[in-house]
């Protein structure tokens, strides 16, 4: 007997209603906080300023020396960040979900994200160029402009917006809710143990946690051509569908018998048409040889049998018997046994 809790596995009988976020006041107003946290971060890396020196004192104190224990457990927590793991299983709950509620919101919403993220984050690392603090060469230096790829921090970023998705595809405030402190949570951890290991600066922590905020804030703007985009993969999955509909039904010709070519008797040709195959016999072949014509005429054709009804012959196919007498005539005389024959 089902449970309802197996019940809500199953797929949907129709689309359900879901409200989409829009940009609202308050939604803006966070977009416009966080973004100014961002811009200052920058700013106070290029500067070198105090945030500069908090960065080296955090890497000199060397977080995985004083306290090793957690290092084996981190080392496997540090993955929830990592861009491939991450992708793969939140994408396969939200293709769940697609599949379920009829729509293709959610795995379109998690592609939109990881595309504003490669190309923001992305952009900023190549910019900025600066080094890890495993490769710094110089105390109290920003590293910028070095080669580098770890400012802003893309573990950081990457668990953000991933996790972050989740919640900002929830169906209901409750799990909105629940799902937001989730994310908040992971993406914290995320990036305090690239800290503890020593693969970023703590800021660039902070500006991967601002990074990724951002692009969660600014989704409602992209919500429009999500939803073009929807409209237009399902048109074109119905053509293809109808177009396989189409084909599959069509009829197929049956394929009759092939005409048989008789060859016309010679007895019913016209005189033009006789002297015009004598000629074609006559006439030598491509090799110069005129053999063909004379086996034609060494072999005259059969004798036309005649189409007309034959007559059947009167009066009975069975052949005469000398014993038998004919019906309607006189019967002989035959000598009666044991009798004499007269002279």
């Amino acid at each position: 007997m089902r449970t309802d809790i197996f019940a809500r596995l199953d797929r949907e009988p129709e689309p359900p209603k879901i409200e989409i976020p829009r940009m609202s006041r308050h939604r803006i107003a966070l977009f416009g906080g966080t973004l100014a946290f961002y811009l200052a971060i920058v700013v106070a890396v290029l500067v070198s300023s105090w945030l500069v020196a908090l960065d080296w004192k955090v890497m000199l104190f060397r977080p995985y020396q004083q306290w090793p224990g957690l290092h084996a457990f981190l080392d496997y927590y540090v993955v929830l960040g990592q861009r491939g793991p991450t992708a793969v299983m939140v994408a396969s709950w939200l293709g769940w979900r697609s599949w379920r509620q009829h729509t293709l919101r959610p795995l379109l919403t998690l592609g939109a994200s990881l595309l504003l993220l490669n190309v923001t984050v992305g952009a900023v690392k190549l910019g900025l160029g600066r080094l890890g603090p495993h490769y710094a060469t110089q105390i109290g230096s920003a590293e910028l402009f070095a080669g580098g790829d770890i400012f802003p921090s893309g573990h950081t970023a990457n668990a953000v917006v991933t996790w972050g998705i989740l919640a900002y595809l929830a169906t209901t405030p409750r799990a909105r809710r629940y799902l937001s402190a989730l994310s908040a949570f992971v993406s914290l951890g995320v990036g305090l143990t690239t800290v503890y290991i020593g693969t970023h600066w703590l800021s660039d922590v902070l500006l991967g946690w601002a990074a990724g905020l951002l692009i969660l804030l600014a989704l409602p703007w992209f919500e429009p051509l999500i939803t073009r985009t929807e409209v237009w993969i399902l048109a074109v999955r119905e053509q293809w569908r109808t177009r396989r509909r189409l084909r599959d039904a069509a009829p197929v010709a049956p394929e009759g018998p092939s005409p048989v070519l008789l060859p016309q008797s010679l007895s019913t040709l016209t005189p033009e048409h006789a002297e015009g195959c004598d000629a074609a016999l006559d006439a030598p072949a491509a090799g110069g040889h005129t053999g063909a014509g004379n086996r034609a005429r060494a072999h005259p054709p059969h004798a036309v049998r005649s189409e007309r009804t034959p007559i059947t012959p009167a009066g009975s196919r069975r052949p005469p018997h000398a014993d038998r007498t004919p019906r309607g005539g006189t019967t002989p005389a035959h000598p009666v046994t044991g009798g004499s024959v007269a002279p």
